[in-house]
């Protein structure tokens, strides 16, 4: 799967908290995490906007969510996640300080637990490594 790197200021705070060299976990299998796909995590989850980790702190908790479409199944119709059976994913909204509507950012979550994090509306994806 080929994936965009997000912005610069992303990179460099991933590099400053240690997470994985330049977006790749650096744990090896053994250490007991297992990436969802070949792909290694993208991004440390301390590394996502407050707002990313409180929805991510909801989702662990089952809600209440903000928004009635939080929770509802993500079909992946681009293709730019794991190919998988039709309600696999889920995708729950991220407030956006200042916008009046529900903004871009989400993060999607598969039925194994991985997290999936997009700041642009689905255009691109991160795997969420959560050990960071």
């Amino acid at each position: 799967m080929r994936r965009r790197r997000g912005p610069v200021l992303l990179l460099l705070a991933l590099a400053l908290s240690g997470c994985g060299g330049g977006g790749q976990a650096t744990a090896p299998a053994s250490a007991g995490w297992v990436p969802s796909s070949a792909a290694y995590a993208d991004v440390c989850r301390t590394a996502l906007p407050v707002q990313a980790r409180d929805t991510l702190a909801l989702i662990a908790r089952g809600g209440p969510y903000p928004y009635r479409s939080d929770g509802i199944v993500f079909e992946n119709r681009e293709g730019r996640l794991p190919r998988k059976k039709r309600d696999y994913y889920h995708e729950y909204t991220v407030v956006t300080p200042g916008s009046p509507t529900r903004g871009a950012l989400r993060v999607v979550t598969g039925a194994a637990g991985e997290q999936y994090w997009t700041g642009d509306h689905y255009d691109t994806f991160e795997e969420i490594d959560a050990r960071c």
